[in-house]
């Protein structure tokens, strides 16, 4: 490992400040990943897209900022982490003008999809360059800081999403990335050092890029698409069997590959899988919620963007007062306890979700929200400081890549597999009513995926007298409530299997240990049956 400055010779001032700047860059990214939900209803009445539509156009920016994540992390160990960073950067900021010029959603997917790329760019590197800058119980407290800036850039994204949304138009929402890069990119260029791994050979697996990219988008487009064409479709069912089918052409590159993409390695790590396992959980519920929550908010409880963002503030309450609680539990009791209480807490809340209804009230809504966020809090430094500061150093950006994989392609699962359960069990109950009402069957498959209340809703049941037309919307607006509280209370039972899979999957730091995959020198992990990894850091 290189640096143009020595880490050592950094200003404690600096080391923060330099943190702030790359926090802030991560911070764009979280932004931008949570705050297209509230605006969700404003983009349809423009564009009358329907429910799949707007999901590409959420799931465009994870869909690629996960599928491109990890080799991202292997150009920050090649060619420096800091001026991946600064491309990153600058990318976000020249990609959000087609989105916020979108002449349809097209281009508003489009614009997406090109941020995803600068996103995929900062999020590996803005977390690899803290282990130079801190060691002990300060790089802990700056893996926790990270770790509060996403989980706050989520949670927050929806409220400010909405004060824009509501007083600016969505477009803005793109339009405030510019100044904000600028910032950002002149902090990071005056105080933070660059880093590399000189070592590292200098070669790419394109094949290995390839299929997992091709696996990953097969995979979503099939969990996007599926609900409206049918799981029985050729297409769809054609689309999952890719995914599989490259996902096993990826495994076999990766072992036979000189320089894979990703050593194998790395998931021999007990622990590491551990913490993958609970932050791909962990992602899959608060998007998926998140994105369900806000559209139930605004679409059935009449609620307005900036309402609807303030609503699920409550989230960020809890994540910000555990945080700190994780991180010293997972240094006292190592990273499996906090993480598996945080797991069944965040359970618990979306138990409570399951309850939800027309008239439920917003304290009710607001305990939920809490708790969710109690238990993302506990979770957030424990799985960041081991998938990260505790792997070998010669993985560090690898690990970092594919932890940061995970919480992107958790998100976009969690979107699209949530989207799809609550639009089957929302369509499965307003059925009987819609195709009793005499609408033709082109309404009836326009009035089917078409947001509840949008124009594209209410245009397919124009049509309609005034009291059944109402009649319609009431069922509608009903269903659609069941189906996004049934849809938490199955998500309560797939997020305690997830937590299941952790406990068993992460051993406690005091067996790892005596195995000899425990933690190495400086709190990292040596590979099991490989030479122990050196002292110094990446």
């Amino acid at each position: 490992m290189t640096t143009e400055r020595s880490s050592n010779d950094l200003t404690t001032t600096h080391r923060w400040i330099s943190l702030a700047a790359t926090c802030t860059a991560a911070g764009m990214v979280w932004l931008t990943f949570g705050d297209l939900g509230v605006a969700m209803p404003q983009i349809a009445n423009e564009f009358s897209g329907n429910l799949s539509s707007l999901q590409w156009a959420n799931n465009a920016f994870s869909l690629v900022t996960g599928a491109l994540v990890i080799a991202a992390g292997k150009f920050g160990d090649l060619f420096g982490r800091r001026r991946m960073l600064e491309a990153g950067i600058v990318l976000m900021a020249v990609s959000s003008v087609p989105a916020a010029l979108a002449p349809h959603i097209g281009w508003l997917v489009l614009g997406r999809g090109l941020m995803g790329i600068g996103a995929a760019l900062i999020l590996p590197a803005s977390l690899a360059l803290i282990p130079p800058a801190f060691s002990g119980k300060a790089e802990t407290t700056a893996f926790g800081i990270w770790q509060a800036v996403a989980w706050g850039g989520l949670s927050v994204g929806p409220a400010l999403s909405g004060v824009i949304t509501d007083g600016l138009g969505w477009r803005w929402l793109f339009w405030i990335n510019l100044p904000l890069a600028a910032v950002t990119l002149v902090v990071v260029r005056a105080t933070t050092p660059e880093s590399r791994d000189e070592e590292a050979e200098r070669t790419i697996d394109w094949l290995g890029l390839t299929s997992v990219v091709l696996a990953v988008f097969a995979l979503l487009y099939a969990l996007t698409e599926g609900p409206s064409v049918g799981w029985g479709s050729p297409l769809i069912v054609a689309l999952f069997v890719a995914s599989v089918a490259l996902s096993v052409v990826w495994w076999i590159i990766e072992r036979r590959a000189r320089h894979p993409l990703v050593n194998l390695n790395l998931f021999r790590i007990r622990a590491y899988n551990g913490a993958l396992t609970a932050n791909l959980t962990m992602n899959f519920t608060f998007a998926g919620m998140s994105f369900l929550l806000v559209l139930w908010l605004e679409n059935a409880r009449g609620y307005s963007a900036v309402e609807a963002g303030l609503l699920m503030l409550p989230a960020t309450v809890g994540v910000f007062l555990c945080i700190p609680l994780g991180g010293r539990l997972e240094n006292r009791r190592g990273g499996r306890l906090p993480s598996v209480l945080g797991l069944v807490l965040a359970s618990a809340g979306l138990g409570l979700l399951g309850s939800l209804g027309t008239r439920s009230s917003t304290e009710y809504l607001t305990v939920a929200l809490v708790t969710i966020g109690l238990g993302l809090g506990l979770v957030s430094t424990p799985v960041a400081d081991t998938a990260v500061g505790e792997v070998p150093i010669e993985l560090a950006g690898t690990a970092a890549g594919v932890f940061k994989m995970s919480s992107m392609l958790g998100g976009a699962l969690g979107v699209a597999v949530l989207t799809a359960i609550a639009r089957e069990l929302t369509t499965r109950e307003a059925a009987s009513v819609i195709e009793a009402s005499g609408l033709t069957p082109a309404d009836i498959t326009q009035a089917r995926q078409a947001l509840v209340n949008s124009s594209s809703f209410h245009e397919a049941i124009a049509s309609l007298p005034p009291d059944l037309r109402r009649s319609v919307v009431r069922a509608a607006t009903s269903a659609f409530s069941s189906g996004v509280a049934d849809t938490m209370a199955v998500t309560a039972v797939l997020a305690l299997a997830a937590t299941v899979a952790v406990f068993f999957l992460w051993p406690r730091r005091r067996k790892a240990a005596q195995a000899g995959v425990g933690p190495g020198p400086k709190g990292r992990t040596n590979l099991p049956g490989g030479p122990e990894s050196p002292p110094s850091r990446p």
